[in-house]
């Protein structure tokens, strides 16, 4: 889903495209000097550097945020509530993303640092794959829960598949994926489906892909010599 009015935002998820309650989802892509403005409204947001170096003003704050690569660094995130004004100017070319869901305030906002990521490797042999939880407890959200996921080549996550569309009892997440490859002509396979019911959705997945999961089981299988991160904001 792209955006068709600011060239700079690359992909664009709302609740009205996407055709869900709660969730939206922007990755922006700005060349040294360029500005975006973000007004978090009634939502409270999580944005995550991608590649490059940027600098963020909200109310009198400045966060200087940068990143090598997903490959290289964890990253700082920055957490904004409700009724707050984003302004990101591109000190180098600066890619990130930006996350959101309705709130109501409850936490100020806060950069949360690498040394606050909690790390784990899940699953085994070749369902291995390393989770880092971005904004995921103890780190206080409203609705927002994100993860950086590394998936080696060969290797499967999110199996044996999950749902969490209320089938079965599970709660109800709405869910994006968003793909980088090293190298970045490596590609996967990310399934979603139902087993009661006429849904099954199959993609090939390449760098700077971005699926949806709006129901149903899902997983992700990264091809032999693909190294698959992804950014999951649920």
């Amino acid at each position: 889903i792209k955006s068709d009015y600011d060239a700079s935002i690359v992909i664009d998820v709302t609740p009205e495209n996407a055709d869900w309650d709660y969730l939206s989802y922007r990755v922006i892509k700005l060349k040294a000097g360029e500005t975006y403005a973000h007004d978090t409204g009634n939502t409270e947001i999580a944005l995550v550097p991608l590649a490059g170096t940027g600098q963020i003003t909200v109310s009198d704050q400045t966060f200087d945020l940068s990143r090598s690569s997903v490959f290289e660094e964890l990253p700082h995130v920055l957490y904004a509530p409700p009724q707050h004004q984003l302004q990101v100017i591109a000190v180098g070319d600066f890619e990130f993303a930006v996350g959101g869901a309705p709130a109501e305030g409850k936490y100020p906002l806060r950069l949360f640092r690498p040394d606050e990521i909690k790390q784990e490797v899940r699953g085994g042999g070749a369902a291995t794959r390393q989770v880092n939880h971005i904004l995921a407890h103890p780190m206080p959200a409203e609705r927002l829960i994100l993860f950086e996921v590394y998936v080696p080549g060969g290797a499967w996550s999110g199996y044996p598949p999950h749902c969490h569309d209320r089938y079965g009892g599970s709660g109800y997440l709405e869910e994006t994926y968003y793909f980088r490859m090293m190298p970045e002509d490596g590609f996967g396979f990310h399934r979603n489906y139902r087993v009661d019911e006429d849904f099954d959705e199959a993609f090939v997945i390449g760098h700077t892909d971005l699926v949806l999961v709006t129901k149903g089981f899902h997983s992700t299988a990264a091809a032999p010599g693909s190294n698959i991160y992804f950014l999951n904001y649920l």
